[in-house]
């Protein structure tokens, strides 16, 4: 049958081999161009049609597919199983085959320093066999590592955006206040810890250009700052007289960083030149002052300058603010309203100090573990800066003393890096909607509680120490009406803050959220039954799907062909259409298969009641899940959105087939583990996908072994998640359904932002190198976030890269610019303040073990991908060892038998042991293979709360729950029980005890319990009568079962995910799945923590 042209290369490429494998890291200066020129990014100039695939007939009259009547498969009720299948006939010729213009392909990034493989570089190599470098940047960093990013003032800051794009139309100065919806009143004060998260700042992009002269730009040639003249409604086009080659040249360094509209004006058309600092957002009524001073003194520190200044307000001209008088040595620090914010003059007087230094003999003293959940450690600064920072819940350093020098960092031994949990779920969040969002002109860093005001009309920038205008509109506080306290507006008050992004920051306008749902119909797929419940589940919830009136969604099925639907407007019922080809797939229909929800929500429903059915006769056993996924790609391009992927088996036809990989008989052998994907097709697609604002999520449903190191590389690029449900049955496994129904509830109705960016800042002297988490690098530090959810951390690597000497203070800020499911775009800032220290023993002090453990479980999850299993448990001792034997050597001043740890890292022998043991690392044979990388894969994207409780659980004793020391929440009183060591010597055949491990849970009952716990709680007359597999508590009206079955619950609310509850008996199969979590104790492959500690200890006396 004679076939349509085929696509441009271009387009083919982007799915198929023949191109060089991708690396997830910093681009080396290297624009992402294909060749016919068309850059790499996400954006369509004006509207999403100019984006749809080569093969998708933009209008189905087109002439491009002719579907005759046998052709069209009949109506759902009829359906008989697969059988109708739709060919593509010939177009008549003169008809258009493809879309004008290219498509745009991504061309791999340059090859880059494996040491420096950034995104957590899957396929990286380590540096060294044993050992980290911590915080050493990698010698062969693009543009010489970029140092935060700072010095460097963006060359395309006169690049304005069209007009014609919707977006913010308030008028310049006028301001909201908002709350964000649902949420309670703002406070004018930084919130409690609980509740309010940490903004996120966007990075710079890294252009590398010798810093201009401060002060208004030069009157020819193209303006590095916007002329502060300009109003944001009235910028003209930049001057004709600006060299093409020298845009083609910015566009080069900084990822397409615009284009040039038939008209003439420059047009946005990349994240990095928008978020990066090609914009100036600031709209200054008055020329920019020409920064005075600007010797070395200012950028470090500032003694001529006043702490405080005149604070004249209109009504009383001439009233002086008391200045503020700041000890011997300090420098001024924070705005003078707030009162005396400054730090300590000398900070090694604190008396914190002595608690945290006393070393602890671990040999000696066994009860270590505190009885209350760790909490992050507080930073050493004065409480007036402190109760402004940022929540640790939401950005988290591994070290909250910044050492002054690199070489002070190498000899702690400690490895210094950011944990960010950015889009977390805040109760209370200030929302600022300003035609003004004031950043600094040099490094566009936002301006945030840590900036220091000259005076009413300057600030200095905490990270560059720029001098900067303070806009006129700034200048009035829209929660207070007062004029004339910049200081006091909300953005210089909260540490994270979101702020409402005029057009600006829009490459495109905001796209509609669009759902696409791809399910595996194969036999194997429906005896699981999963698709009754998954179908069910979005039935019950399509109401609660974030988005509006845009919404739009979509089904595809797949087993040996791949099935869409017409969910055309008019049809009394679905239409399915079957395509056979599948090493050539193409879109039939492309206009009824993505359809508005809210207009087609009677045939959506019939759809979902009817597929669980369509299939249960099928006898086909191949999956083709490329294919699949490559006609999902093609037809979400156009606008972007989420495809959510359901799979249970190992794909076996078509693009991205695989074979089997694992030997049970071998899992022990750690160098047969296969631990890296075993063809490129998934991660090129993700990039693709990324490339056009898609992200995919995938479900694995499957009892077998279905090669999640290959399969999940389609969500760790694109910005998705990765769910398995090991040996998922709806009879044989019925506690995997409930999971699956309450885990799919939460990832259907959670927040979601779209087409998202996010870039993280830090002082002059620092440098990010690594980053960690599932997204793909897009020009060297600007993360691409096709979706952000709620549930998702991040980890980046740091580096001290000049002397922080002449700093008391270094900032933080991340910045996750992203479209909410409303349509409306957003930028969640988050800044974060920590003092610099010049001793190790402070560095030690400030050491935050937690955040230093999930640093060194993503690095060694990188390691165990580009090395070795063996080489990572190796890494992971050593950092425990080379730490310990740093503070003995050069802190410890009399030295002491035992083992000596400093207070801070107390924990820290215990959660790398606990490492060792967790299925990502563990040695021995009772992991299977996708269920450790599974475990990988959430090491990788867990936030650091989650982690934890993951890596070393909490253990509680239940038979005695008492309102003492209760939480009382919602009118419901919450026991809190004392944690407990994880040994069995802490178990007694008297009691019952609860494990939470995070996404599991186990309550061991002892042969001996009390007859009140096994009859009020378990519901059942004696130990004997407690049935084997038992899932749930019955819910009693007894007190003792009303306080188990809210603290349970009041645990299973803390977190995203559902952790399925057993009850274990001494006899039952899962007691050895309850003990494998006893991390102090002994097991087959590992040693129990006290050998352990013998083990460092002859380490470190070496």
């Amino acid at each position: 049958m004679a076939q349509p042209a085929r696509p441009p290369a271009a387009f083919r490429g982007q799915n198929g081999a023949g191109q060089q494998p991708y690396s997830n890291g910093p681009v080396q200066n290297q624009l992402m161009h294909s060749s016919d020129g068309q850059g790499y990014n996400p954006s369509a100039p004006g509207s999403y049609s100019h984006q749809m695939p080569a093969k998708v007939p933009p209008h189905q009259s087109s002439g491009q597919y002719n579907y005759s009547s046998s052709q069209i498969a009949s109506q759902l009720n009829n359906y008989q199983g697969p059988g109708q299948i739709l060919n593509r006939v010939a177009p008549p010729s003169g008809s258009p085959v493809q879309q004008a213009g290219s498509v745009p392909q991504v061309l791999p990034p340059a090859p880059q320093n494996s040491a420096a493989s950034s995104a957590g570089g899957f396929g990286a190599a380590p540096p060294g066999l044993s050992s980290w470098p911590y915080g050493q940047a990698p010698a062969s960093h693009p543009g010489g590592s970029q140092t935060s990013h700072l010095a460097h003032v963006a060359g395309t800051a006169s690049i304005h955006p069209p007009s014609s794009l919707p977006g913010n139309s308030n008028p310049p100065g006028s301001y909201q206040y908002a709350a964000s919806p649902g949420g309670p009143p703002l406070q004018n004060s930084y919130m409690k810890p609980a509740s309010a998260p940490p903004p996120v700042t966007q990075p710079l992009p890294p252009l590398h250009l010798p810093r201009p002269p401060l002060g208004p730009p030069p009157v020819a040639g193209p303006p590095l700052i916007r002329p502060s003249t300009l109003t944001a409604a009235a910028a003209p086009p930049p001057s004709s007289s600006v060299p093409q080659s020298l845009l083609n040249s910015t566009a080069n360094r900084e990822g397409d960083a615009a284009s040039t509209a038939s008209d003439g004006s420059v047009v946005q058309n990349s994240y990095d030149a928008i978020e990066g600092g090609g914009l100036m957002a600031t709209t200054h009524p008055s020329p920019a002052t020409p920064n005075v001073n600007m010797g070395r003194n200012v950028g470090y520190s500032y003694p001529n300058l006043p702490p405080g200044y005149q604070n004249t307000s209109p009504g009383a001209p001439g009233l002086q603010a008391p200045a503020l008088q700041y000890p011997d040595g300090s420098k001024p620090f924070h705005q003078p309203p707030l009162g005396p914010n400054h730090l300590t003059a000398s900070m090694g007087t604190l008396s914190l100090q002595q608690e945290g230094l006393r070393p602890v003999n671990l040999l000696q003293e066994r009860n270590i573990l505190p009885t209350t959940i760790l909490q992050a450690p507080v930073p050493n600064l004065h409480e007036d800066i402190q109760k402004l920072n940022c929540n640790p819940e939401l950005f988290r350093c591994t070290l909250t003393n910044i050492p002054q020098t690199q070489a002070l960092l190498n000899k702690a031994k400690l490895p210094l890096g950011l944990l960010l949990h950015p889009f977390k779920d805040l109760s209370q969040l200030p929302v600022v909607t300003s035609s003004t969002i004031v950043r600094c002109r040099s490094c566009r860093t936002y301006i945030n509680p840590f900036v220091s005001f000259l005076d009413q009309r300057r600030w200095k920038c905490n990270l560059c120490y720029r001098v900067n205008d303070v806009p006129e509109e700034f200048m009035y506080n829209p929660v207070t009406r007062a004029y004339g306290e910049p200081h006091k507006r909300p953005e210089v008050q909260n540490a994270t803050i979101e702020f409402m992004a005029p057009s600006e920051y829009m490459l495109r306008p905001p796209q509609p959220p669009v759902y696409l749902f791809v399910f595996d119909v194969s036999h194997n797929a429906i005896e699981t039954g999963y698709l009754n419940t998954v179908c069910q589940t979005l039935l019950d919830n399509l109401d609660l799907l974030p988005g509006n009136t845009r919404t739009k969604i979509g089904f595809i099925t797949f087993d040996s062909t791949i099935h869409f639907y017409s969910l055309q407007e008019g049809l009394s019922q679905p239409q399915m259409l079957i395509v056979s080809d599948i090493e050539d797939v193409f879109i039939p229909m492309p206009e009824n298969l993505l359809v508005n929800l809210n207009e087609n929500r009677e045939l959506i429903q019939d759809l979902l009641k009817t597929l669980p059915q369509m299939f249960t006769k099928s006898l086909e056993t191949q999956s083709a899940l490329g294919p699949a996924l490559q006609a999902a790609f093609k037809l979400m391009s156009p606008t972007g959105g989420r495809i959510s992927v359901f799979q249970t088996q190992l794909p076996s036809l078509g693009m991205g087939a695989l074979k089997s990989r694992e030997e049970p008989n071998q899992r022990s052998n750690a160098k047969d583990i296969h631990l890296t994907p075993s063809t490129d097709f998934y991660k090129k697609l993700a990039l693709d996908c990324s490339g056009q604002q898609v992200a995919v999520d995938l479900f694995l449903l499957s009892g077998q072994y279905s090669d999640l190191a290959s399969l999940g590389c389609i969500s760790r690029y694109s910005a998705g998640s990765v769910y398995y449900y090991q040996s998922y049955h709806h009879k044989h496994n019925p506690v995997q359904v409930e999971k699956l129904q309450k885990e799919l509830k939460r990832y259907l109705t959670r927040k979601i932002g779209f087409e998202a960016v996010m870039r993280i800042r830090c002082t002059k002297g620092l440098s990010i190198h690594t980053f960690h988490g599932n997204f793909f690098v897009r020009s060297t530090d600007l993360l691409s976030l096709p979706n952000v959810n709620p549930d998702a951390g991040y980890a980046v690597q740091m580096a001290v890269e000049e002397s922080l000497s002449d700093m008391q203070v270094v900032s933080f800020q991340s910045a996750l610019l992203y479209t909410s499911s409303k349509g409306e775009r957003r930028i969640r800032v988050h800044t974060m303040c920590l003092p610099v220290v010049a001793t190790l023993s402070d560095v030690y002090l400030g050491a935050d073990v937690q955040a230093i453990t999930g640093l060194l479980a993503n690095m060694a999850v990188d390691r165990s991908v580009s090395a070795s299993l063996s080489d990572a448990r190796d890494a992971l001792v050593n950092a425990v060892i080379d730490s310990l034997a740093a503070y003995r050597s050069s802190v410890l001043s009399i030295q002491q038998p035992g083992l000596m740890a400093p207070r801070s890292l107390r924990l820290f022998p215990l959660y790398v042991l606990a490492l060792l043991k967790q299925k990502a690392f563990q040695a021995g044979t009772s992991a299977r293979l996708d269920e450790r990388i599974f475990t990988m894969c959430q090491v990788k994207n867990q936030p650091l709360v989650y982690l934890m409780l993951m890596t070393h659980p909490n253990l509680y004793r239940v038979d005695n729950l008492s309102d003492e020391g209760a939480l009382n929440i919602n009118d419901k009183t919450i026991p809190q029980p004392p944690i407990l060591q994880l040994s069995v010597e802490k178990l007694s055949r008297d009691g019952a005890y609860l494990m939470d491990a995070g996404s599991v849970m186990y309550l061991w009952v002892g042969k001996n319990c009390g007859q009140n716990f096994i009859s009020q709680v378990l519901g059942v007359p004696n130990y004997g009568s407690v049935p084997q597999n038992m899932t749930h508590l019955p819910e009693l009206e007894t007190a003792e079962s009303i306080r188990t079955t809210t603290f349970i619950a009041w645990l299973r609310e803390q977190r995203p995910f559902f952790p399925i509850l057993y009850i274990v008996k001494d006899e039952s199969p899962l007691k050895s799945s309850f003990l494998q979590n006893m991390i102090e104790d002994r097991t087959e492959s590992a040693l129990s923590y006290y050998e352990f500690l013998l083990h460092i200890q002859q380490q470190v006396n070496k």
